[in-house]
């Protein structure tokens, strides 16, 4: 272990928290409807497409209503990227002449980018024409991180409220999420990456002679702004295969750092958010907490499994660390543990080395953080709102503990309460295992694969974990490019993505109306360091109980094999 990483990661997380608190607070604003510093740039344009949408501000939305919306918009946002990719070698801005991708590949690139995964069978810079990639999978980076958002906001205004009947209005939570936060943080955050060496040009492939004298081929395109909604917006589809290992989308230390802070800085700020719009700011706090707890457990996991590496490997006598397999030598075991923590604690799945080359137990925390349903700090909006499931589960134990009805926030928590909640926790699970157990049974889904054993396993149960958990990143050892995988995966996706989603909108809908019970004696304070140990401790049991058989199949197995036990 090595002072020089530890002072990187503890760096990394002080500078996280304090970017979290005041855009959370800033947040809080702009879904308040509180005058901000981009009021005048951003109103007017919010005024146009309202317009434009036929949008009545005022009207609000019940539950059922919200929901609907906000499926209709997804929905057309997936037809309308699925044939796009279809009508690919016809449209304009495809200089390498990309032909149309297979309705299979486009389904699930469809799926992956309208739920906030970013899943890629496919290599981006040989697939995808710019103008797929701009008015395809760019928009949908920026709309599917809205949609997250909007819900989480919906849910706190349901927590908050008294006795209502709605919970906001879905179109104008998904545009001030565009024109207030995604938006002018990806400009700022592409300026910047494009100073540091990230191109961004509509140029056609550029063809170059190596000084051995080969042919090489330099992919072109407008990376930097692709770069910069896919790590604010919890996206991590990459613009290359290699994606953030590659050095035209991530070229320094310091891009390195950038694009890690990217991806967790709006999961970190909406517990703030959440505080200030339920009037308690301690209910952010504690959530936030539970949330660094978690991440920093899941870390030191993964840093000292890599730090270890392989034993058989450093007994062959081969010089260097042997966990850097995989890993880019300009971001080194601690820059690469650290990217893959934040990408599986978040919903983002961009990548800086190959997951497939970590030491079992290394590669079981990134996969445990999806499993638990990414709330660590979770996607944009999706972690919050997932974290308040497990909240409300961790106050209904409380309550059987001492004996009273569960409440949070000075509400009851009911049965339908709990009955949503479980879904939330249930939907994604049964998913997870159910298509990893699928397909490790039949050939389709084996002959996929490029390892046996315990590994091969993993592979399987990573790349689904991966789909339904919305993260996007790959094993790596596994071909997911076949019609059984895409459409698996892309079915898993959705299931993952709109099966929580509609419980958590559910939830809002009934806390909304309920009265507000005046604290008593019996009542368990919600805001102490005690109640963020619950919210870890429940967490990490719920996880436990579902997937430790299937984790004790494939990478716990494997350590086991690798220790020579």
């Amino acid at each position: 272990m090595k002072a020089i990483d530890m002072v990187q990661m503890i760096l990394f997380i002080l500078i996280l928290t304090l970017l979290a608190i005041p855009l959370g607070r800033y947040m809080a604003k702009v879904f308040n409807r509180d005058k901000t510093l981009l009021d005048p740039v951003a109103r007017p344009l919010e005024r146009l497409i309202y317009r434009l949408t036929g949008t009545h501000v005022e009207q609000e939305m019940n539950w059922k209503q919200y929901a609907g919306a906000l499926l209709i918009f997804n929905a057309w946002g997936l037809v309308v990227l699925f044939f796009l990719q279809l009508l690919q070698g016809h449209l304009p801005l495809n200089p390498q002449g990309f032909s149309a991708v297979s309705p299979d590949g486009a389904f699930n690139t469809a799926a992956s980018f309208v739920g906030n995964t970013n899943w890629q069978s496919y290599a981006g810079e040989s697939t995808m024409g710019y103008l797929t990639q701009m008015a395809g999978l760019t928009v949908q980076n920026f709309v599917s991180a809205a949609t997250g958002l909007s819900v989480v906001i919906a849910l706190t205004r349901g927590l908050a409220r008294k006795t209502a009947s709605t919970i906001g209005n879905f179109w104008v939570d998904l545009t001030r999420s565009v024109l207030w936060i995604l938006l002018p943080l990806s400009i700022l955050l592409t300026l910047v990456l494009t100073q540091q060496g990230v191109i961004q040009n509509l140029s056609p492939y550029v063809h170059v002679t190596t000084l051995e004298g080969g042919k090489q081929t330099l992919a072109m395109g407008p990376v930097a702004s692709q770069e910069a909604i896919k790590m604010l917006g919890t996206n991590g589809g990459g613009f290359f295969n290699a994606n953030s290992a590659h050095p035209f989308e991530n070229p320094t230390p310091l891009t390195n750092v950038l694009e890690m802070l990217a991806i967790l800085l709006i999961p970190a700020s909406l517990p703030f958010t959440f505080g200030r719009m339920v009037g308690d700011k301690r209910q952010g706090r504690v959530i936030f907490a539970a949330m660094l707890l978690l991440f920093t457990v899941f870390l030191g996991v993964t840093y000292h499994s890599e730090i270890y590496g392989n034993p058989q490997v450093t007994a062959l006598g081969v010089s260097g660390p042997s966990a850097m397999e995989g890993k880019e030598v300009r971001f080194g075991i601690a820059g690469s543990a650290l990217f893959a923590n934040v990408t599986t604690a978040a919903s983002c799945g961009a990548v800086n080395a190959m997951h497939d080359s970590l030491t079992p137990l290394g590669s079981l925390m990134p996969m445990l953080q999806m499993m638990l349903g990414e709330i660590v700090f979770g996607g944009v909006g999706s972690g919050l709102y997932g974290m308040l499931a497990f909240v409300i589960l961790t106050v209904f134990i409380v309550g059987l503990m001492v004996g009273r009805t569960p409440e949070y926030l000075g509400k009851k928590v009911e049965s339908r309460e709990m009955k949503m909640a479980i879904l939330v926790v249930l939907i994604p699970a049964a998913s997870i295992l159910l298509g990893s157990a699928i397909a490790s049974v039949t050939k389709v889904g084996t002959s996929s694969l490029l390892n046996s054993g315990p590994h091969g396993l993993s592979e399987i149960i990573y790349a689904f974990t991966s789909g339904v958990a919305n993260n996007g990143s790959a094993f790596a050892g596994l071909n997911a490019n076949t019609p059984f995988y895409n459409l698996a995966i892309g079915f898993a996706i959705l299931i993952g993505r709109f099966g929580v989603i509609l419980p958590i909108l559910a939830i809002a809908g009934s806390m909304a109306s309920k009265k507000v019970i005046p604290a008593g004696a019996g009542t368990f304070q919600t805001t102490g360091p005690l109640f963020a140990g619950l919210i870890v401790g429940v967490t990490l049991i719920v996880g436990a109980l579902t997937f430790f058989p299937a984790l004790a199949l494939g990478p716990i197995v494997e350590h086991l094999i690798m220790v020579g036990m």
